[in-house]
């Protein structure tokens, strides 16, 4: 009678190695979920963390102040750009730029981008910082320096940063000057409001800035002018967004094209719209 020596519990080849290496995956599987590293967590954290609403800061004046929670709106009117016609500053991360058990949740430097998303979350609103003493509820005026910074917590108040460009540091798709996140204020996150108009920029320095107007936002180190390029998308994580840099956009007539036209936007007092910028215009009386 012969007597079967096989049957499929029989280890066959290298099993001592398969079970070691299955044991080491999953310990390996189970330190990264510790320790936050697994690509679902990021994705639901940043998820979770930068598209939290945000209330933008209420101009009661009609002036932007040190401490205000604005949005950065670039409005364009160009036809062949009219598809897009606005857009945001925002936070571009990536989940590979995401950590959880750090006090800063975001590696730095960190790309931004313009969204066509202009409702107030974590990853669109900045804060006016001032960087001479200048205390909270102070006006912003034209020419003063100040800083713009991201909210407190996941963001880690992250300042939007410029430099001159090099052959490696400088935008991904324009190679204009790079405009980035960085966890430190400098020379580098200096900026300066400028009046639109640049026969009267002259007579209104040093008055206070008004709020939900078309300005000029300049990088005070290199002169250059914060833009949107809506010629150039980026996919991020979000969707389609595009390139912001800085570089002054000048007509034939030495004058600052759309691109570089910002409105600095405050909170709407009302319930019903978010920002002052969606409100409605007031009916005409006659």
């Amino acid at each position: 009678m012969n007597l079967k020596t096989y049957n499929p519990s029989v280890r066959i080849g290298n099993w001592n190695e398969d079970v070691y290496l299955d044991e080491d995956i999953l310990k390996d599987f189970l330190h990264k979920k510790d320790k936050g590293e697994l690509l679902l967590q990021k994705l639901s954290n940043l998820r979770r963390n930068v598209l939290k609403k945000i209330d933008l800061s209420i101009s009661t004046d009609g002036f932007l102040h040190f401490g205000d929670v604005v949005l950065l709106l670039n409005s364009d009117r160009a036809p062949v750009r009219a598809l897009y016609p606005l857009c945001d500053v925002t936070l571009s991360a990536n989940p590979d730029e995401v950590t959880l058990h750090t006090k800063v949740s975001l590696e730095t430097p960190c790309t931004v981008s313009a969204s066509t998303n202009i409702k107030p979350f974590a990853r669109n609103a900045f804060v006016i910082t001032s960087i001479d003493g200048s205390p909270l509820g102070e006006p912003l005026r034209f020419g003063q320096n100040f800083a713009l910074r991201t909210m407190e917590g996941f963001m880690g108040q992250l300042y939007l940063a410029s430099d001159q460009k090099t052959f490696l540091r400088c935008a991904k798709k324009s190679n204009l000057q790079e405009v980035n996140l960085l966890d430190q204020p400098s020379f580098l996150t200096w900026w300066q409001i400028a009046y639109l108009d640049p026969e009267l920029r002259l007579e209104y320095e040093g008055f206070p800035v008004p709020a939900n107007k078309e300005l000029l936002i300049i990088h005070s180190k290199t002169n250059q002018c914060l833009a949107v390029l809506r010629k150039h998308a980026l996919w991020t994580f979000f969707g389609k967004e595009f390139e912001v840099t800085a570089h002054t956009y000048l007509n034939s007539h030495k004058v600052e094209e759309d691109l570089n036209h910002w409105i600095v936007v405050t909170r709407n007092p009302s319930d019903d719209v978010h920002t002052m910028y969606d409100r409605p215009e007031p009916p005409f009386e006659k």
